[in-house]
């Protein structure tokens, strides 16, 4: 009895730059990083009822130097600036980052134009990839801030759009 085996299931070929795309948006590492009320939501994402690291971003690194990611949440007051610049400045390339809520967004709800004390958006400091709207975003917000974030690495969707647990 002869077999014959359908080599074409066996072996697959790939451009590394999709190959290396693929890796880093399965992967990616945030840096623990939250202003204000943002962060409780970004905590619920992380933890048990959202599962984050089903999506592969599940480990949040203390140090920029460890992180891929940086999702500013919250507010950004013009003293803390220099401090969020550095800490973007000392993440090693490729590096991407999420503005989550509104208050990192445009300066919040409550911030009004010429306002002296609150960064106007995180992208007046550094470039922002993904843009997660509310006040505060939901956890599936920020979960879905981060497929999108993922889509834009590898240029297709992996999964559905997310819907909140029961």
């Amino acid at each position: 009895m002869e077999t014959t085996v359908d080599t074409s299931r066996i072996v697959q070929f790939a451009r590394l730059d999709d190959l290396l795309a693929l890796s880093r948006a399965n992967s990616l590492w945030p840096l623990t990083f939250g202003l204000a009320c943002c962060a409780i939501e970004m905590m619920a994402a992380g933890g048990p009822r959202f599962d984050l690291s089903r999506f592969g971003a599940e480990v949040f690194r203390p140090s920029p130097r460890q992180a891929d990611l940086m999702i500013v949440a919250g507010t950004i007051n013009k003293k803390m600036a220099p401090a969020v610049k550095t800490l973007y400045d000392q993440m090693l390339e490729p590096k991407w980052v999420i503005a989550m809520g509104n208050c990192a967004i445009s300066g919040g709800p409550f911030v009004f134009p010429g306002q002296y004390a609150v960064v106007e958006g995180v992208d007046k400091l550094f470039p922002v990839d993904v843009y997660v709207p509310g006040c505060p975003p939901r956890p599936e917000a920020l979960i879905e801030g981060i497929l999108t974030l993922e889509q834009k690495l590898t240029g297709k969707r992996r999964w559905p759009v997310v819907k909140p647990p029961p």
